[in-house]
């Protein structure tokens, strides 16, 4: 089955050209930067503008990527855009910040999630031990040796 597979991919690929032509993304990607990282951040959603967003990405340590600074994306910025210069499609708008910030916040989000998720297996826990201690007192006094030492059950 393994082989049937590997032969119908290399069919595929050789019926293809290596100059086939593919569709674009919709959001270019840049080259990537020693030290750097890229992420597209929304600037508006549904014609409306959201500066909260934009304004809370800026704190966090991104910055809007000049267009000239990439110019193998081959872009031009929306026509009403704020951000005159930078890369902007359909209300993104291309940042980077420095990576060892962003492995800093990564840092910082993976141990909140941990912390999370301790607790509710603590209190998922917590509940199932008292569900399993009223089972076993109910179990234990409905629980009625009989004559023959049998065990039987009464409700």
């Amino acid at each position: 089955m393994a082989d049937e597979r590997k032969i119908r991919i290399d069919r595929a690929a050789e019926s293809r050209p290596s100059d086939s032509w593919l569709p674009q993304s919709a959001l270019p990607i840049p080259e990537p930067l020693d030290g750097w990282v890229f992420r597209w951040i929304r600037t508006s959603s549904l014609g409306r503008s959201d500066n909260t967003n934009v304004s809370r990405q800026m704190r966090e340590g991104w910055e809007p990527v000049k267009a000239e600074d990439h110019p193998e994306l081959k872009i031009r910025s929306d026509i009403n855009s704020q951000f005159k210069g930078n890369v902007e499609v359909g209300g993104l708008l291309l940042c980077k910040a420095p990576l060892e910030k962003m492995m800093q916040r990564q840092k910082y989000y993976q141990e909140l999630s941990d912390r999370q998720i301790e607790g509710v297996d603590r209190s998922y826990l917590r509940e199932n031990v008292r569900v399993c201690r009223s089972l076993t007192r109910s179990v234990q006094r409905a629980l009625v040796l009989g004559e023959d030492n049998s065990f039987s059950f009464h409700f």
